[in-house]
This record gives structure tokens, sequence and C-alpha cells, in this order.
């Protein structure tokens, strides 16, 4: 019998990019890694916010941690310029999370349709193809190489009103699968995690009375999760241990998904 191999689930001295790090799920996410020895690169659209993300994890005791760069992932230029200083400031890239996202509602009978439509993918889908290939290089470098594409429960199913979105989680899950046969070759994992109702700023707007009965009436463990929740599911996914894992769909959705009735 072989013996016993012991894996690393440590990610120290890492260096990972979380998109979207400004709030929610990607600032949790930048949080999390920081604290487990990571160097992350926190990326938003507003520098600012970027800046604050770091200096919580600075004054929550992770200093030189984390570093801030502001980037518009809608724009092509910008991704290849921000991953290159990236790489070239942090000593690599080891880890990707494409994380950035929002939401527009959108009636497909509405002239304002394509208004929704055009930047949602740009920044949900188009974008993560983008970001892929500007760190595919330095990942090929890395000893452990990790994607994580950040779709929602919107990519297994699909809710009124939302068209636009759910294309385009739908699009993320193809999108990992087909890059994880792609690129299984070559040891580099990609994985995908499916939020479902989760405390963030896209869903502050719903009143806490409407949460509630959400959650009692379609979630199996009848409340929304923290953002929190959901970057353990990403930190799982992107540990040295995690090498066999890759192409898999991973809902963190309180069971809403398996639930019929």
């Amino acid at each position: 019998m072989e013996a016993y191999q012991p894996l690393s689930r440590s990610i120290a001295g890492k260096v990972a990019i979380v998109t979207g790090a400004a709030s929610g799920m990607g600032r949790a996410t930048a949080h999390l890694f920081a604290s487990e020895g990571a160097s992350v690169a926190a990326t938003d659209l507003d520098q600012g916010r970027c800046d604050a993300v770091v200096q919580e994890i600075e004054e929550a005791g992770y200093p030189g941690s984390a570093k801030a760069w502001a980037l518009d992932v809608s724009n092509p230029d910008a991704i290849k310029a921000v991953v290159a200083d990236i790489a070239q400031n942090l000593g690599g890239i080891d880890i990707l999370v494409n994380n950035a996202g929002f939401a527009i509602p959108a009636d497909i009978a509405e002239d304002s349709y394509e208004q929704s439509w055009e930047p949602t993918m740009a920044v949900m889908l188009t974008a993560h193809q983008r970001m892929i290939r500007a760190a595919l290089p330095h990942l090929r470098k890395a000893e452990h190489p990790r994607i994580v594409n950040v779709a929602s429960t919107e990519g297994l199913g699909a809710s009124p009103g939302n068209s636009p979105y759910v294309a385009a989680k739908h699009g993320v899950i193809g999108l990992t699968r087909g890059l994880a046969v792609d690129l299984g070759r070559e040891d580099i994992t990609v994985n995908c995690i499916c939020p479902g109702p989760i405390r963030t700023g896209i869903t502050d707007g719903i009143p806490e009375e409407h949460k509630t009965i959400y959650a009692k009436r379609r979630v199996p463990l009848r409340r929304y999760a923290i953002p929190e929740e959901v970057a353990h599911m990403t930190l799982s996914c992107v540990l040295p241990a995690a090498g066999f894992l890759t192409g898999a769909v991973i809902p963190v959705d309180g069971g809403l998904t398996i639930k019929n009735a």
C-alpha cells in the first residue's frame, strides 16, 4: 500500500487577483485570502473603494498583504495593462478570481434592453475570458495555478425580467467547462461558483421582509448567506490540495437549486 500523501491546504505566498473586490463577495474573498497568507491584488472600478478595502485588511492585522488597482473589466486594454502591472509588482500570478458583476433588470420588449445586454455581457462574460487570457502566461509559470469564475444560480435556472444577467451567467458556466478541458493538460484548474441569495450590494435594495419571505419559501436553510460563506468555497477551490477539481459548477445557495417545492 502506498504511503499517505499529505496535500497542502495553504495559499500562503500565492498571488491572487480578485475582481470586483470593493464590495460583497469580492471584498470578502480579498479579506479571506489575505488572512490566509496570500498577496492579494484587489481590483474594482473605483480606486478609492479598492484602497478602502486594502486599508481594512491592513487594520485587520495583515499589513502589506493586499494592494489596490482600479480596473474597468469592460476595457480590454485596461485588463492587459493592469494584469501585467500586478504580475510585475507582486511577482507573478497564481490565482485568478473573476468576480466583478452587477445586475440591471431588463424587459425584452423595451428599447432599453440593448442598454442592459451590452454592459452585462461585457462585464460578466467577455471580461472573464479576457482576464484569463491576460493572466494565462503568468498562471502557466505557477506551481498550482487556479481560476475561479463566479456565476450565479441564475446560470442554472432563470428569474423573470433578468435575461441578460441569466444569459451571461449561463455563459460563465460554459466558459468554465470549456476552459477546464482546454487548460487541463497544463494542470490549470478552472471552476465555477454559483452563489444563490447572498447579502451583497445587488440584494441591498430588497426589503428585509421580502428577503425573509423568499428565503423561507425557496431556501432549505431559510436565510440569505453572507459573502464570507461564498468566499470560503472560493478558497476551497484554489487550494493546492484541490488539484483534481476542475470544471466543477458549485452552487452556494442554501439548497435553493435542489428544492422542488
